[in-house]
């Protein structure tokens, strides 16, 4: 079983709670929280079990927290308690308990931390899923990182977890990417065409005219020749090229959406297409079920915001019953043409990942995107029956590329945005997943170029791997003076520890003790910035600790004439070491050996 002290003081916290209330139901057990203490003074943890309890126990929370501290009183884990406050115990653990924290490091590695709290259940993690028409962009790149470092953060939590890519090549706007690739073609051929003559015959316009779709149209020509155009470089009828330029278009979107992901580090386990599951027919068939059901009815909406019956003409469409699952108004999912709605794929899709076994479904999206959730939610509760399966929101808010205080637009191939390619070169890719995930997803962030490669505090990702560097420097050092089977880790994890007293290191070992909790905590409430905040405070005990060994002699690592007190200190290195490389891999950073 992996080490988790905060889990064992919470089983041991329950147990005595039992004592003082007799007959506490489960579920009442089951909202009992330890833990850390929000200042040092107060104890190493703290648990509100005399809180929730009061109620089923009909005694004031002062009592039942007086009854408990006593209960707890010379324990395994805990040296004493103390009533708080109206109803909270403070907790001061035995300093060995806090200390045996860093051999279970050493032994368990980059695994510690893992929880078994997923219990193996099966989550679809979808994220990015942008439409295939043209280069990702730092709207994207949040998306994707948040999305990315939560999927690992809930397998690091226990779940087995897909990721997953959901590729939107159907409906207008790969029809209109289509027509702009064969735009591109067409000046490849030597159209005699002008752009705004081209446009003109466009269904809707020419709407994306950047330069990246130019090698699509090269590439058009090299396989097709002047094949698909009409005579002279003309436009050839839709019906002899449409289907075929659209499907290469997007496998060359694709391919350079998929390269622009590998450059971040994000890897989809798998792709879906829209397009293959409409033309395999999914969304009738989740209508039918949904008919079955009594779901679904013809019927005619309320005009929509800002519509009034004079101005708005109604039309009978199939609409489900959104509203019994909780949503404000039912949907439409086939039009009055009898065509489906958007709407329409997106339950098939969602049905799709049901019937391939997902109990828990998470999407990450933009935030313009908010008005969907209940929809969809009502939607898959209503596919999903009597099975185990839930879907989860997570919205991602728009990020601003500043540079000296003013927005900053970078791209070459685009013109009006940032790309993720362009943000990747500028500043790298760590720099950009760390701080994607320095902000909670739903509030809006800058991304500050001048910050982003500060060496400063401010600067949260040079700060972590700093305190990485730094712990391995440490290291690198007492190799040369003790040799590599000292600093092996299972040798570490015999040293006596006893001569880690001072304040700042049980700081420090405090914090590497409530790792597994944070992960637990943080995959729970599907937030991954909590790993991102938890490494920056890891990383500030470190430096504290640093800084002051560098004026007392007390807390220097290395020390020729006090070797037990040196080994036990490497081992505190190394622990912090190993934990901050396992929350740096949850965000998909990689650790830096020396700072440059």
């Amino acid at each position: 079983m992996p080490e988790n002290i905060f889990a064992r003081v919470r089983a041991a916290v329950v147990t005595a709670l039992r004592q003082v209330v007799p007959d506490l139901p489960d579920d009442v057990a089951d909202r009992v929280e330890v833990s850390p203490a929000r200042e040092a003074a107060h104890g190493d943890m703290a648990t509100n079990a005399a809180m929730v309890s009061a109620k089923t126990a009909r005694q004031p929370p002062a009592r039942i927290a007086q009854a408990l501290a006593a209960a707890l009183v010379d324990g395994a884990d805990v040296l004493r308690a103390e009533p708080a406050g109206p109803g909270f115990v403070n907790l001061h653990l035995r300093p060995d308990s806090l200390r045996a924290t860093l051999p279970a490091i050493l032994r368990e590695g980059e695994a510690f931390g893992t929880s078994g709290a997923g219990q193996g259940r099966r989550v679809n993690v979808e994220y990015v899923s942008a439409n295939p028409t043209g280069p990702m962009h730092i709207g994207h790149c949040r998306g994707a990182v948040v999305g990315d470092a939560l999927a690992n953060l809930l397998a690091k939590a226990g779940f087995a977890v897909t990721k997953e890519y959901y590729i939107n090549d159907a409906g207008a706007q790969v029809a209109a990417l289509a027509w702009a690739a064969y735009w591109r073609y067409l000046q490849a051929v030597g159209t005699p065409l002008s752009e705004d003559e081209f446009a003109a015959m466009v269904p809707g316009g020419l709407q994306y005219r950047g330069d990246y779709l130019i090698p699509v149209g090269e590439a058009l020509r090299a396989e097709h020749g002047d094949a698909l155009s009409g005579p002279g470089g003309t436009v050839a009828d839709p019906a002899l090229w449409f289907d075929g330029v659209r499907s290469f278009t997007v496998a060359a979107m694709m391919a350079s959406i998929r390269a622009d992901l590998a450059q971040l580090g994000v890897q989809p386990d798998v792709f879906t297409s829209e397009r293959a599951l409409v033309e395999a027919g999914a969304p009738d068939r989740v209508i039918e079920q949904l008919q079955a059901k009594g779901l679904i009815y013809e019927g005619i909406l309320e005009p929509p915001k800002g519509k009034t019956p004079d101005d708005w003409e109604p039309r009978e469409q199939t609409l489900f019953r959104a509203t019994q699952f909780g949503d404000d108004v039912d949907r439409p999912l086939r039009k009055s043409d009898g065509s489906n709605t958007y709407f329409a794929n997106d339950i098939a899709y969602h049905a799709d990942k049901i019937e391939r076994g997902a109990e828990l479904m998470v999407d990450v999206w933009g935030a313009d995107h908010g008005g969907y959730v209940s929809r969809m939610k009502a939607a898959v509760q209503a596919v999903a029956g009597d099975r185990p399966a839930r879907l989860e929101i997570v919205l991602c808010q728009i990020v601003r590329v500043m540079r000296g205080g003013e927005p900053v637009r970078m791209s070459k191939r685009a013109g009006t945005y940032v790309t993720l390619a362009d943000l990747i070169d500028e500043v790298g890719r760590d720099a950009v997943r760390f701080t994607m995930l320095t902000r909670k997803s739903d509030a809006q962030m800058d991304f500050d170029l001048d910050a982003v490669v500060a060496q400063t505090r401010e600067n949260p990702v040079f700060y972590v791997q700093y305190a990485h560097a730094r712990c391995r420097s440490v290291l690198r050092a007492a190799t040369e003076s003790y040799g590599t089977a000292a600093l092996d880790s299972m040798a570490l994890a015999q040293m006596p520890l006893d001569s880690l007293q001072d304040d700042a290191e049980l700081a420090l070992i405090r914090r590497l003790a409530s790792w597994p909790r944070t992960v637990e905590s943080a995959a729970l409430a599907q937030e991954p910035h909590r790993i991102a905040f938890f490494l920056y405070d890891l990383a500030g005990d470190f430096h504290m600790l640093w800084n002051r060994g560098r004026d007392e002699s007390t807390l220097r690592f290395l020390q020729a004439d006090r070797l037990a007190e040196t080994m036990a200190r490497l081992a505190m290195v190394a622990a912090t070491a190993t934990v901050l490389r396992s929350g740096l891999a949850v965000l998909g950073v990689v650790p830096v050996e020396e700072m440059r």
